[in-house]
């Protein structure tokens, strides 16, 4: 199947910006880079995890708020079933990085240059290189034994935890509490781990109130990867592109249906969109 070359795959318009490509109003683009590919329905920034982790050191509490979003497989295959519901949290982002290196292959193969920045990858190296004693840091999910275990492995103290109620995404009120958490503390990162839709809803609720600040992550669950909760695949397996078996093995009874019928679903969906570009 023929593929399409890098200039022949058109950037879309900077996130932040209406379709004339215009700031929408309050609104400004920061990014470096400002071109971005739309790939299976999503928009990435073809940025390395250096170029990725570089953007983050820049953040400080002295910048308005904006957020990273880091679409995978699974976000991309249920982005297909609710676009209205994932594309305007996706297109409010500041950035878009590749959490998938199954992506990042499909991706290539298609002539869209995007790398592979795991949110895990991305959490340890600001925990572990950017990260100081002397920073404000939020996280909004987790739960006490996670914070606990960071303030013991890392030294931080200066970290302030929200956990919202389950069933987030039908609790509007809750996605407000959440953003306003974060405004009435002021932090460098705000953390955001309580699965998708639900982190890219709370990081654009803060995003409209126009007084948070920082860089908001939607990573998942980086923090448990991070304190050991949750054991990650070797690098070797990581390599190969098969840190979704690891994590199959590890827990079958709940990613069964995740890894093994919606994940599969991306291969039509890459078809599809391979075919569109024809």
């Amino acid at each position: 199947m023929p593929s399409k070359t890098v200039k022949d795959i058109m950037p879309v318009q900077p996130r932040g910006t209406d379709r004339r490509g215009q700031p929408r109003p309050g609104q400004q683009d920061w990014r470096v880079n400002p071109r971005s590919y739309s790939f299976i329905g999503a928009v990435f920034d073809p940025l390395t995890p250096m170029q990725t982790l570089a953007r983050c050191k820049w953040m400080t509490v002295d910048h308005g708020f904006r957020f990273i979003v880091t679409p995978n497989v699974d976000h991309l295959v249920r982005l297909a079933k609710e676009p209205d519901v994932f594309k305007p949290l996706y297109d409010a982002s500041w950035l878009s990085v590749c959490d998938s290196r199954i992506l990042e292959l499909l991706a290539n193969f298609s002539g869209v240059p995007l790398k592979a920045v795991p949110g895990s990858d991305l959490t340890q190296q600001l925990f572990d290189n950017v990260i100081t004693r002397d920073d404000t840091i939020n996280v909004i999910g987790a739960d006490a034994e996670i914070i606990a275990k960071i303030k013991s492995l890392y030294g931080f103290e200066k970290i302030n935890h929200h956990e919202p109620p389950f069933g987030l995404r039908h609790k509007p009120e809750a996605v407000k509490a959440a953003a306003e958490f974060v405004a009435n503390h002021p932090a460098r990162y705000t953390f955001i781990c309580v699965g998708s839709p639900q982190q890219e809803m709370v990081a654009n609720a803060c995003l409209e109130r126009g007084d948070c600040v920082g860089l908001g992550l939607c990573v998942g669950a980086s923090l448990e990867f991070l304190t050991g909760r949750v054991k990650r695949a070797p690098k070797w397996m990581q390599n190969l592109r098969l840190e979704w078996l690891f994590r199959l093995a590890s827990e079958p009874k709940r990613l069964w249906k995740r890894y093994l019928v919606e994940g599969p679903k991306i291969f039509w969906l890459w078809i599809k969109w391979v075919l569109s570009k024809k």
